[in-house]
């Protein structure tokens, strides 16, 4: 597997989306740094007072919402609440601080709900690297503007998005979670030990390959929920693959019985499933024993855990991230798939926009 999977980085690799993986700590340092009063005087005019922080953003633009929504509700002081769509919750009002992040600065969903929250009193702080949201920081004094660098796929941008986010919600004092130089320095060790041109034959090359042939499923806590599904989203992008996600406990009450594994009834496909886990220290014990459970018990062969290390939950999630973005990736090239290529979502863009003509 050695050559094989270097050679289809070579031949398959287009947008070069390994050297984007390679980058994601060097990313998220530079991000942190990019938030500040002397960079971003504007952040005195709004650091307190807010009810709670609303993100709005779409696909891999979104992914950071769900991250900041877990820490806060760890050891945040206002609520984060994620939308993805055309619209705002009805509940909304202009108490909650919206962050509306989109790395194009064009996507018509983010778009369409910013002009509604701008006409109806929102404070809005745009995370992009141009395009028209970028654009209406100089339509409004409301809406202000943090840059990130273009030119890459949103999904391989997180190290650039949620950086900013998250230091953004700890300048204005909503957040006291912040990525310690020790944290980043553990990080990067995980990039290069998961590397798989490094290591073609390692731990994730070898799951990748074990993933080839069957249904994926993913399981974990609800603190983990924001890493579970970006990685489905990245299977879904960069594999062209599906995946079941479900949390623990809540598929305990549920999902558990279609498993099967004890008594006689479960879904016909149950024992087919590769299962992955993702786990970390400060699971609730319980949810660790229901987990423990659920591995003994399940009727498929194909289960694996993947830990999150770290001294903390964001080093943790972001432990994870680069684990099965490194996992996704391999795969794809696995399945002969360009980690890049999207063309079914191109495709539905095309057609909205000639349906506006």
């Amino acid at each position: 597997m050695e050559e094989g999977i270097i050679r289809l980085a070579t031949a398959l690799d287009k947008q070069d989306m390994i050297k984007f993986t390679r980058a994601f700590v060097s990313d998220i340092r530079v991000g942190r740094e990019s938030v500040n009063r002397e960079l971003l005087p504007w952040l005195d005019q709004i650091d307190t007072g807010w009810t709670g922080v609303l993100c709005l953003g779409m696909g891999g633009s979104a992914a950071g919402g769900d991250f900041l929504s877990v820490l806060c509700d760890e050891s945040g002081a206002v609520p984060v609440r994620c939308h993805r769509g055309y619209d705002l919750p009805n509940w909304w009002t202009p108490d909650w601080l919206i962050i509306a992040t989109s790395y194009s600065g064009n996507t018509e969903e983010t778009l369409e709900a910013c002009q509604f929250a701008i006409e109806h009193g929102a404070t809005i702080i745009v995370i992009s690297s141009g395009g028209e949201l970028s654009g209406m920081c100089e339509l409004s004094d409301s809406v202000h503007l943090i840059s990130c660098p273009s030119g890459q796929p949103p999904r391989s941008a997180f190290g650039h998005i949620f950086s900013r986010q998250l230091a953004f919600l700890v300048e204005i004092g909503i957040l006291q979670t912040e990525i310690t130089e020790q944290a980043l320095e553990r990080l990067q060790v995980a990039v290069e030990d998961n590397d798989i041109i490094t290591y073609p034959e390692g731990d994730v090359a070898s799951l990748a390959l074990n993933l080839m042939q069957n249904p994926i499923a993913i399981l974990g806590p609800n603190e983990l929920m924001p890493a579970v599904n970006r990685f489905k989203n990245q299977l879904n992008e960069n594999s062209a693959r599906f995946a079941r996600i479900g949390a623990i406990p809540e598929m305990n009450h549920n999902e558990a019985v279609a498993w099967g594994g004890v008594g006689d009834d479960q879904d016909p496909e149950a024992a087919e499933q590769a299962l992955l886990f993702l786990s970390w220290e400060g699971m609730h014990p319980r949810v660790r024993q229901r987990m423990d459970w659920f591995v003994s018990n399940c009727p498929t062969e194909l289960a694996w855990k993947i830990h999150g290390d770290g001294e903390t939950l964001l080093e943790s999630l972001l432990h994870l991230c680069i684990m099965t973005d490194w996992l996704s990736i391999a795969l794809a090239l696995l399945h002969g798939k360009d980690p890049s290529a999207i063309e079914p979502i191109i495709s539905l863009k095309e057609y909205l926009a000639q349906m506006n003509q």
